[in-house]
């Protein structure tokens, strides 16, 4: 059984498959298996009481590390709405009250946003990926995305509130891109590219 390098400080299935993805090339040529999950340890969530996507991410990876003794790759992100000044944000997975259900979550926003007019309806996906060493080495990259809230929901792709987010200069929603090209203009694409560099250093200073 190959021995884990890096850990994903993450439970969200739709994010790892995404993560996987945009940090392929961080780690082609290694074996499978060298990148693990939080459920591989049985890690429980923690307290995501930070006051910006960037704390939040580190108070996850943070705490992997200490559990796992692994580097830990982790990504905090939502959605900035403008004329709610920059809310759900860092409450976008649980905006509805509760987290993780993504339908709820869009209903309430897509009923906040009902009469607000199209041209009052610009908001951007925001994205913290971090890498954190257990030797105390912090990195920290930020993506973001602008795009056009709609009012109704358009695709069946991506998760959260892409049913809605149409990016600038795009006609389509991120739920109605291939996961190729959401990943190539997406928030966490942005971040997680810039990020791919300290990884594979991380990867390589491990062997």
């Amino acid at each position: 059984m190959t021995t884990p390098k890096l850990v994903f400080a993450t439970g969200n299935a739709h994010k790892i498959a995404e993560l996987e993805a945009i940090l392929a090339p961080a780690y082609a040529g290694y074996e499978a298996g060298i990148i693990a999950k939080m459920s591989d340890f049985d890690a429980p969530e923690p307290v995501e009481d930070g006051a910006s996507f960037e704390e939040n991410s580190l108070i996850k990876a943070r705490s992997l590390v200490k559990l796992t003794g692994l580097p830990a790759i982790a990504d905090d992100s939502g959605l900035c709405v403008d004329i709610l000044g920059g809310a759900p944000g860092i409450f976008s997975a649980r905006w509805c009250g509760h987290h993780g259900d993504d339908a709820a979550n869009l209903d309430l926003l897509l009923a906040q946003l009902a009469d607000v007019p199209d041209a009052l309806r610009g908001a951007a996906f925001v994205s913290a990926a971090v890498l954190v060493l257990p030797d105390g080495r912090e990195f920290v990259q930020r993506g973001e995305v602008r795009g056009t809230l709609l009012h109704e929901r358009r695709g069946s792709g991506g998760f959260g509130y892409d049913p809605i987010f149409v990016a600038d200069g795009f006609n389509v929603t991120t739920a109605e891109m291939t996961p190729q090209q959401k990943n190539a203009i997406s928030h966490r694409g942005i971040a997680f590219r810039a990020l791919t560099p300290a990884v594979v250093d991380a990867l390589q200073q491990s062997q």
